[in-house]
């Protein structure tokens, strides 16, 4: 069996622990923005009919808009970026991979199951920009891999550092997540964008109608709406700087992030968040640096909860 990985979102192992109700947390272990998409009113046919190839081809031209998609480039809707992530390896003979590290570490894992040696050079390439948890970006001038997969889960709150214009490049697949932005994790819905013959062979792996007809019509409005994202955009930027402020106010050192998870150095990471787990305040450490903490960002009103933890 597989050893599990660590990610954030383990809430329940928190309340094991520190007790409380899900209700009395205040979960900072993900990058989730805490104010979701408004959901749109829903046609019976998205609960009841098996999703339509109109409202697919709908929700894949409102990705294709918002992202300034190229014109050569194909667009694949999914059921959450990270079902993309675990094909990724099955888009080339296995071979040796480049994963600059830390990282998210499915990546890793799914090449890794896949027969690929992972390192620091190799015929395929993944990056992820922002990267997750540093939020170092990366340029066109970084990319080298014959299969290029570039990960923007994060990038919406920092557009202008997008590399969809790469789009276009044979053996490139960037992906993109709705869930993180947007705000409905639980939607499960994500995007692949890049070369045609890659996106199609994507298409075949996931079979018939990967994505349901709620997340279909969900999308389609958030993604055709601009203005929403413009002003979200803006709100978790000063979100961001007010969630530094607190920290090094308690003498944490801002490492980096984005305005959707921040990365602290702190003397020591695991009592920073058992101390903040006893206020019900939950946080991510990772297992390769006993100093970096991240957090997301709080609901407008678990503030008050936030700054007495």
């Amino acid at each position: 069996m597989a050893q599990k990985r660590d990610h954030g979102g383990d809430l329940d192992q928190a309340m094991a622990r520190f007790g409380g109700g899900r209700s009395d947390w205040v979960d900072l272990s993900t990058g989730i923005n805490p104010v979701p998409y408004p959901m749109p009113a829903m046609p019976d046919a998205a609960w009841t009919a098996l999703p339509d190839a109109t409202a697919t081809a709908e929700l894949e031209a409102a990705a294709r808009r918002f992202w300034n998609v190229p014109d050569t480039a194909d667009v694949l809707a999914a059921p959450g970026a990270s079902a993309l992530i675990a094909q990724m390896p099955r888009l080339a003979h296995p071979a040796s991979v480049a994963i600059a590290g830390p990282t998210y570490n499915e990546h890793a894992a799914a090449f890794q199951a896949h027969g690929w040696d992972v390192g620091l050079s190799g015929a395929a390439q993944v990056l992820v920009n922002p990267n997750n948890p540093d939020g170092k970006l990366w340029t066109a001038q970084d990319l080298t891999g014959d299969l290029l997969v570039i990960d923007e889960s994060f990038c919406e709150v920092t557009p202008d550092a997008s590399l969809m214009a790469q789009a276009a490049r044979p053996g490139t697949v960037i992906l993109k997540s709705f869930g993180k932005f947007w705000g409905l994790a639980g939607l499960r819905l994500g995007f692949a964008i890049g070369d045609p013959a890659l996106i199609d062979a994507l298409r075949t792996m996931l079979g018939p109608w990967p994505v349901s007809g709620i997340a279909l019509a969900t999308g389609t409005a958030a993604l055709s709406d601009p203005d929403w994202a413009a002003q979200t955009r803006a709100r978790l930027a000063q979100d961001a700087t007010r969630l530094d402020d607190i920290m090094k106010a308690k003498g944490a050192t801002v490492v980096g992030g984005t305005d959707l998870f921040r990365l602290y150095d702190v003397e020591d990471a695991a009592a920073w968040r058992d101390r903040l787990a006893a206020a019900h305040v939950w946080s991510r450490v990772f297992p390769y640096s006993n100093t970096w903490l991240r957090l997301g960002l709080p609901a407008p009103d678990r503030w008050a909860q936030i700054e007495a933890a």
